[in-house]
């Protein structure tokens, strides 16, 4: 794993959720251009029983990243959840204004749709942490207007203590609009 950049280092001390830790693990990690797969992103695809659908790395992957994460967590995934806004659908609703940190995020973009954790927030745009975002796996800010749906986990026992809204400031951010 790469060392996350230090904006984001808070987010690697935080001790939970567990599918957020478990994505942090992949920090940095990038999709092969050209010919060849990244065989981090293959094996990921076997490991959750999608092989077949996932015959090259630039097939989008962010669903399949917040899958691995999900089922290494040890969380219900279902291939189904292959589409980004599929995860609309998975463990429950949250509305729009109570996302907190570990939250899975849909949003809409031309095309389809992307999926990720919520980090954090602030007045008109979440920081988010998923996979597929510019061909990588990390970092970036997206509109609240293109949101979707919130998610949240289905926990086990309870709610982790440090789940919780964070407000953010920023200035000159530069949005994404197309997470391919």
């Amino acid at each position: 794993m790469k060392t996350i950049p230090e904006p984001y280092a808070w987010v690697a001390k935080e001790p939970g959720p567990k599918m957020l830790k478990e994505a942090l693990t992949h920090y940095g990690l990038l999709e092969h251009k050209g010919t060849g797969s990244n065989p981090d992103i293959m094996k990921w695809a076997k490991e959750v029983g999608v092989a077949g659908w996932y015959t090259d790395d630039s097939v989008p992957w962010c669903g399949l990243f917040m899958g691995i994460c999900a089922q290494r967590a040890g969380f219900p995934y279902n291939t189904q959840l292959l589409s980004a806004l599929a995860w609309a659908k998975w463990g429950k609703h949250v509305d729009d204004d109570k996302a907190m940190l570990g939250d899975t995020l849909v949003f809409i973009r031309p095309g389809g749709g992307h999926v990720a954790f919520y980090i954090g927030e602030s007045k008109e745009n979440y920081l988010i942490y998923g996979g597929n975002q510019g061909d990588t796996v990390g970092f970036t800010w997206i509109a609240k207007s293109r949101l979707f749906a919130v998610r949240r986990a289905i926990w086990k026992v309870s709610q982790p203590e440090n789940v919780r809204k964070i407000f953010l400031n920023t200035t000159g951010v530069v949005l994404s609009s197309n997470e391919q």
